[in-house]
């Protein structure tokens, strides 16, 4: 099925950036590279119903804009799931798997709800032009295809005009993972031959930064450093760093960034030292000020160890937003 489809906008990513390798519905199946563990090892998490999608995404298997691309496909397997029954079962299928994906996470549910929905659409517009068993299936994963082609089109547009404020020289410093963003932006410094200094905060507990950003880096060819979550604002200083990026989870109307955990004390010392902070993303109308936000906490235990290995005594407690 892959063969089939052109003018991809992936074209010169690197592998983990790669449609398939973000997540990819074939056959009854969802396949998600398990962003948990790589590059360390390279595995994926194969789901065979889409509330194991909405569980991947959950679990964070994926982040950036991982988590977007496996609603879509979520949204595939479930008409797959259902494709031979009634048009009024699969309409109800279609729907209880398009809440269940999208209230996977909350930070993000405004945005997947938009996603989802645009798949619902497809699927009622299929419906009533009498498609029905693999063709309503091959409708949807168009739907799919063209929602990751098009944003990552969308992508390169952005990560071109992110490139371009770049000095021809220059150094960036990143936090957590900016995921397309990052990947399109590298790419078009290397078509304008620009030669920078990538460095990645960790971006604790996951470690987003120092396995996801700073592979697609390296495997891009640029020069790329790792630093702790505890050193940014020196870095910034010592380093000469021209530019520090992010991605956005969301941005209200009002202007509030909302990002990856860390990102705030970044901003702030880059802002003390004179630094210039580009954001990716726009405005989302859901949102209209901070007020609408809700912050996820996630499991804390994930705090008091580091890639599975305990680091604290029993009973010391962690703290993760």
């Amino acid at each position: 099925m892959t063969g089939a489809w052109k003018d991809r906008y992936d074209y010169d990513l690197p592998f983990m950036l790669k449609f398939e390798n973000v997540a990819w519905y074939q056959d009854g199946i969802v396949k998600i590279l398990d962003r948990r563990i790589y590059p360390v090892r390279t595995e994926f998490v194969e789901c065979t119903h889409y509330r194991e999608v909405a569980k991947a995404i959950k679990d964070m298997v994926t982040q950036s804009e991982g988590p977007y691309v496996a609603a879509a496909m979520g949204m595939v397997l479930a008409v797959y799931e259902a494709k031979e029954k009634s048009q009024d079962e699969i309409w109800k299928h279609a729907c209880q798997a398009a809440y269940d994906l999208s209230h996977a996470r909350p930070t993000t549910s405004a945005q997947m709800t938009g996603i989802v929905n645009r798949g619902l659409k497809v699927i009622e517009e299929a419906l009533k032009s009498g498609r029905s068993s693999d063709a309503l299936v091959d409708a949807v994963m168009k739907f799919a295809f063209d929602y990751i082609n098009t944003n990552y089109q969308r992508y390169t547009k952005i990560g071109r005009s992110m490139a371009e404020r770049i000095p021809e020289t220059g150094t960036i410093l990143t936090h957590c993972f900016p995921g397309t963003v990052v990947g399109t932006m590298l790419r078009a410094c290397k078509e304008m031959h620009k030669d920078i200094k990538v460095f990645c905060a960790e971006t604790r507990p996951y470690f987003q930064g120092s396995r996801l950003t700073a592979s697609v880096a390296f495997d891009m060819g640029f020069d790329v450093t790792v630093i702790s979550d505890n050193m940014p604002a020196y870095t910034l200083k010592s380093q000469d760093i021209d530019v520090f990026i992010s991605a956005s989870d969301v941005i209200t109307q009002d202007g509030h960034v909302i990002n990856k955990v860390g990102t705030f004390q970044i901003a702030l010392a880059a802002n003390h030292f004179g630094i210039p902070y580009y954001v990716t993303g726009t405005p989302d109308p859901i949102h209209k000020d901070i007020s609408h936000i809700v912050i996820e906490q996630r499991d804390p235990e994930l705090v008091t160890e580091s890639m599975g290995m305990k680091l604290t005594k029993e009973g010391v407690k962690g703290y993760y937003p």
